[in-house]
């Protein structure tokens, strides 16, 4: 389990498909200390729960690799990553940890467009389009993950929907560099999803 804060942003430096192409290897770069990063660790990246294979050190920068299964590829933005894409990283949650954002899952429901993207005085305002399926799990003031970041949302309009982000979470994440026609990963709140299914059974 996660929390939707984004602890680091990593970069790919490495990516080997398999001959199958059903299976990617990727080596990304952080911050993290190595000594803490066991194999069979999950690390969310941009919002996918991926998990440790292997870790090192290399030019005094710790690396760690993962594998990307062909279901991964084709729910998830990572069919479109590559060698210097940067990604969102979060450990996983440990008992006692602050929540400071929202319980996140690390499963990847679909991927949203960015519509439009608004630059304010104080922040940016991102407009977003995703599923009708998706978008029954959105509402005004709700919790939602893109790319593996906590975010509230500000408005919602059929399949669009508004997130407004702070300096802070502009400078901190990839989302500084978003732009219109850009896909993102989306995972919608399990308190969302739990409460529409509850009222399907009823």
């Amino acid at each position: 389990m996660f929390t939707g804060i984004v602890t680091d942003i990593g970069e790919i430096v490495g990516l080997t498909p398999t001959a199958q192409g059903q299976l990617h290897r990727l080596r990304i770069a952080c911050r993290y200390d190595r000594s803490t990063i066991a194999d069979g660790a999950s690390i969310a990246c941009n919002g996918v729960c991926l998990t440790v294979v292997a870790s090192g050190v290399e030019g005094g920068k710790t690396w760690f690799d993962v594998d990307t299964a062909a279901e991964t590829l084709r729910l998830t933005t990572a069919r479109h990553w590559k060698v210097g894409t940067r990604l969102n990283l979060e450990r996983a949650l440990k008992i006692g940890d602050e929540l400071g954002g929202h319980i996140v899952a690390g499963h990847v429901d679909g991927i949203a467009t960015i519509v439009a993207r608004e630059n304010l005085p104080d922040m940016a305002r991102f407009e977003l389009e995703t599923t009708r399926e998706l978008a029954r799990f959105i509402a005004p003031k709700g919790s939602i993950t893109l790319d593996g970041v906590s975010l509230t949302i500000n408005t919602v309009a059929d399949v669009t929907f508004s997130v407004l982000i702070i300096p802070h979470t502009l400078g901190v994440t990839t989302i500084g560099g978003w732009r219109a026609g850009d896909e993102v990963n989306i995972e919608v709140d399990l308190m969302a999803r739990y409460a529409a299914r509850l009222t399907e059974m009823k």
